[in-house]
């Protein structure tokens, strides 16, 4: 039994909960890991997310993490899990925690993805419109400075900063194009791409910012049909989560770097938010806001670019190869708009969008 095992089964014998059933879950991009509990007390979800964060899988990993706002221990999901609850959403309950070890027991929200339950014959439509509604309510809240972190501290929300951005899209110049051309980028070429971002970046800053939770999408979002309004959608995957830009959420939604969504159900999303933005906020300003989704979505994409290739080729997970066409193809969509001209022909002089 490794150290780490015993770890999980101290704290599991010291909860209760040590006589039920284990079933591991497939791990998600990051370090943490997953096991569906089931015994006499019912179900539950162990989160098993060891202090350090992903620089336990790579020791460089821990400058990217700092200065892109990475959760390193489990503080910043039970802030966020309990801000969100206090605002009627259905993020998952705080069953016990070890914070220093990095365990947590959650609620089970169940098996219904978004993903899944689309599969199954769920309204994507009714889905979809359930997602956005979830973010228009978190949007109009006033965005949180400080969260108790459920070990008598506060975790404080960082800013989603022109720093933080810069880290994100340099993964693609690190990760990304050495993958899809066979080189590295020249510094010369990485500089261009640096500068024109730099230009881009300010049009991500809010004056008021929100809520970001940075990985809102449908293998993270759980249908809950027996609830009701917001409460329906249940949310995981927001420890990162930080103070940005509306815009960006909205995008990694209908941008779903894991599945398809129909150009004309992701308009439908889109103006739905403007909406209801517009309705909450009367100056809401829509043309902005489009440019704003444009250059997050262009953002967010060059990220995962550069995510994908690192997880196939420094964490050996071969499978998010896979998903680089659609991401792709997203990023060419995002690059038409006008705003980004020059950003457009640097990767078309570099042959980075290529199939």
């Amino acid at each position: 039994m490794t150290e780490r095992e015993i770890e999980i089964t101290s704290f599991l014998r010291r909860i209760g909960w040590d006589d039920a059933a284990r079933q591991a879950l497939a791990d998600d991009a990051g370090y943490r890991s997953y096991q569906r509990l089931t015994g006499p007390r019912g179900k539950a979800m162990l989160m098993n997310a060891p202090p350090g964060g992903d620089q336990l899988r790579s020791p460089q990993a821990a400058a990217y993490n700092a200065v892109a706002h990475l959760a390193t221990d489990c503080r910043p999901f039970v802030g966020v899990a309990n801000h969100l609850r206090g605002l009627g959403l259905s993020a998952p309950e705080i069953l016990a925690a070890d914070l220093p070890r990095g365990l947590l027991l959650l609620e089970d929200l169940g098996d219904d993805l978004y993903a899944r339950a689309i599969s199954a014959g769920a309204d994507e439509m009714q889905l979809y419109a359930a997602a956005i509604d979830v973010l228009l309510a978190l949007h109009a809240a006033d965005a949180p400075r400080a969260l108790p972190d459920g070990d008598g501290g506060m975790h404080v929300l960082s800013h989603y900063d022109a720093g933080a951005q810069e880290a994100e899209v340099l993964l693609l110049c690190e990760w990304y194009a050495p993958v899809v051309t066979g080189r590295a980028l020249s510094a010369a070429a990485r500089d261009d791409y640096v500068a024109l971002w730099r230009h881009y970046f300010a049009l991500t800053q809010p004056a008021m910012p929100v809520l970001v939770l940075r990985d809102y999408h449908a293998q993270n979002l759980f249908w809950l049909p027996e609830r009701t309004g917001v409460a329906r959608t249940g949310l995981i995957d927001f420890q990162d989560g930080l103070l940005g830009s509306p815009a960006y959420d909205l995008v990694s939604l209908l941008e779903d770097a894991r599945r398809d969504v129909a150009p004309a159900l992701a308009a439908a999303m889109l103006a739905r938010y403007c909406a209801g933005a517009r309705a909450s906020a009367p100056a809401f300003d829509e043309t902005a806001f489009r440019t704003a989704y444009a250059v997050a979505g262009a953002q967010r994409n060059c990220k995962i670019l550069g995510i994908f290739a690192r997880l196939a080729k420094r964490d050996n997970k071969p499978a998010y190869l896979k998903l680089i066409p659609r991401v792709r193809a997203c990023l060419r969509q995002d690059l038409q708009h006008p705003a980004f001209a020059p950003l457009n022909a640097w990767f078309g002089l570099h042959r980075l969008l290529e199939d």
